[in-house]
């Protein structure tokens, strides 16, 4: 028969043997596992645009405000907690030209809060494609290069999704070919926009 003290002494060593089985299975199961990631988000790009008014002799330049419409999807793997990296594909509707770009993307989460309240950094570069672009008669407008870097809000829900809050810098280049006037030989004007794009959206 077995002493009150090794009784003791048996059980304490079961149950810290069961604890510490227990503890190495939970964080197994916790371990993280990549998985695929969707962002996909709305907004406006805003900006100011210096330009030349048509036929002023000297040449007069006027400024104005635009806004335009942008979407964008995000589809990666989320690597680790904090870190998504993939692919971005968007349409960006300007005023005469309607662009398409497709970009590596970065997301990555700089401040936690214990309510689930993430901030993240966010990073796209690419090119933006003309696909979707109606030229008139005479003009052909051609993408460029594409940068997009910014910071966003992530307020995460108990599923596991989460709405978005995006604030970011949008430098997108294009050319566009114009129609010929008297005597001339070529007509092309580089462009640059850049923009504020203010994004709300979804996290799956």
């Amino acid at each position: 028969m077995l002493k009150a003290s090794n009784f003791c002494r048996w059980a304490m060593l079961l149950i810290t043997y069961t604890v510490g089985i227990s503890s190495g299975l939970y964080a197994q199961n916790a371990v993280f596992k990549p998985h695929y990631v969707n962002m996909t988000e709305v907004g406006g790009l805003f900006g100011r645009v210096v330009y030349d008014v048509r036929w002023s002799v000297p040449t007069i330049q006027e400024v104005e405000n635009r806004l335009s419409l942008t979407i964008q999807t995000f589809n990666g793997v989320q690597l680790k907690p904090r870190l998504a990296v993939g692919a971005t594909v968007g349409v960006d509707w300007y005023k005469t030209a309607l662009l398409t770009p497709i970009a590596a993307g970065v997301r990555y989460d700089l401040v936690s809060t214990p309510k689930n309240v993430h901030l993240f950094g966010t990073l796209d570069a690419g090119y933006g494609f003309n696909w979707l672009q109606v030229d008139g008669t005479g003009y052909d407008t051609k993408g460029g290069m594409m940068l997009n870097p910014g910071l966003g809000l992530k307020f995460g829900f108990k599923s596991g999704s989460a709405m978005l809050l995006s604030l970011t810098y949008k430098r997108q280049e294009a050319k566009v070919t114009k129609p010929l006037g008297w005597q001339e030989v070529e007509k092309w004007e580089d462009r640059v926009y850049n923009r504020m794009a203010l994004r709300l959206g979804f996290m799956f």
